[in-house]
C-alpha cells in the first residue's frame, strides 16, 4: 500500500511540473507574440499595409517559427490567434503549424510568422480547429510597405495573408501545404479545459490574465492601422 501511494505522488508530482512547464512556455511565446506585434506597428513603412491590418477578420502569431531540413523540407511552430467580435477581439486561441515540403533545402531558420484571415471562408476554416494551407486564392504571401498595391487581388478570393518576420523585416511568406490545428496542451494549461476554436474566437471565453499583454498589442496594432487608414484617406 505504501509503495502505491508512494508511486502516486510521484506521478502527481511529475504531472504538477509537466503543467508548469507548459504554462510557462505558453506565458514565454504570448510574450513574443506581443513583441512581434508591437515591433510590427513601429515600423509601419516596413511592415504590414495598414489597409490589409485594418480589413483583417483574424490575426494568427507564430513566433519563431522554424522551418529547414535537408532535401525535405519542414516548418513547425506553436502560436496563438485571435479574431474580433461584436464586442473587440476575442480571447486568445492557440494553434500549432506544421507541414513538410518538397525540395533542396540545407539548413535551419527560426522566423516570425504571422497570419491574417481576410474573409468569413478563411475564417470558417481557422474555426474548424485543423485545415491545411493550399493555394489558388486561399492562402497568399501579403503585401509589404506602408500600402498594398492597387494591382493585388488581396481583396479579392484570399482567404489568408502570410508574412514571415527575420531580423526586423517583414516580407510575403508561402505557407502552402502547411497544417494548422489547435493547440490542445496550451489550451488546457491556460484554461483549464480543452475548449474549442469556435467557443474562443467567437468570443464566448473571457480574456486570461496571462494573455492581457497580447490583447493590448493586438488592439493597438489593430486601432493604429484604423487612424492611419482614416488620416490617408482625408489626405487623398
Amino acid at each position: 500500500m505504501r509503495r502505491i501511494i508512494v508511486l502516486l505522488l510521484v506521478v502527481f508530482a511529475g504531472i504538477l511540473s509537466w503543467a508548469g512547464e507548459q504554462k510557462k512556455d505558453v506565458t514565454e511565446r504570448l510574450q513574443m507574440a506581443s513583441d512581434v506585434l508591437n515591433q510590427m506597428s513601429a515600423a509601419p513603412d516596413k511592415g504590414i499595409p495598414e489597409e490589409v491590418l485594418a480589413s483583417a477578420k483574424c490575426i494568427a502569431v507564430v513566433p519563431h517559427l522554424v522551418k529547414g531540413g535537408f532535401i525535405f523540407g519542414g516548418k513547425h511552430g506553436r502560436g496563438v490567434a485571435t479574431c474580433r467580435t461584436s464586442d473587440g477581439w476575442s480571447a486568445p486561441a492557440f494553434i500549432s503549424v506544421g507541414g513538410g515540403s518538397a525540395g533542396l533545402q540545407i539548413g535551419v531558420e527560426g522566423v516570425d510568422l504571422i497570419m491574417l484571415i481576410m474573409n468569413d471562408k478563411g475564417m470558417g476554416q481557422l474555426l474548424s480547429s485543423k485545415f491545411q494551407v493550399s493555394g489558388e486564392g486561399s492562402a497568399a504571401a501579403g503585401p509589404v510597405g506602408r500600402h498594398a498595391s492597387a494591382g493585388t487581388d488581396w481583396k479579392m478570393d484570399t482567404q489568408m495573408l502570410t508574412y514571415s518576420r527575420s531580423k526586423g523585416i517583414f516580407a510575403g511568406l508561402t505557407l502552402e501545404g502547411a497544417v494548422v490545428q489547435q493547440d490542445s496542451d496550451s489550451t488546457i494549461s491556460v484554461y483549464g479545459k480543452d475548449v474549442t476554436f469556435q467557443s474562443v474566437l467567437k468570443g464566448r471565453v473571457p480574456t486570461p490574465e496571462v494573455a492581457r499583454e497580447f490583447m493590448k498589442a493586438v488592439g493597438v496594432a489593430a486601432h493604429n492601422a484604423k487612424i492611419q487608414e482614416a488620416s490617408d484617406d482625408d489626405k487623398k
